[in-house]
């Protein structure tokens, strides 16, 4: 399933581990503190638990949204957005 994680987290070294992890899962940086990207349901979890493990959950959040493809369709970019093809290309072709 499609998963958009979204982080605020206060220290550079952290969220540097946490950005590096979302790249091991295969994740595309759509903004400095957003992935979007294809996980399934343990590997969703699996980044949930690390990501609790190197935050401060005092002051830091992660939001790990799954969205179904047909949301993504009517996801609305304006201004300088990521480019939806690009994104459509390498994660949604995956859904087929």
């Amino acid at each position: 399933m499609l998963v958009w994680v979204i982080y605020d987290i206060a220290e550079n070294s952290t969220r540097k581990k946490v950005s590096d992890r979302c790249k091991d899962y295969g994740l595309y940086r759509v903004q400095k503190s957003v992935f979007l990207g294809d996980l399934n349901s343990n590997q969703r979890d699996s980044l949930a638990i690390e990501c609790e493990e190197i935050i401060n959950i005092d002051v830091d959040s992660v939001y790990i949204f799954p969205m179904d493809e047909e949301s993504f369709k009517k996801v609305k970019l304006i201004g300088q957005a990521f480019d939806k093809d690009l994104v459509s290309d390498e994660v949604l072709t995956t859904f087929f």
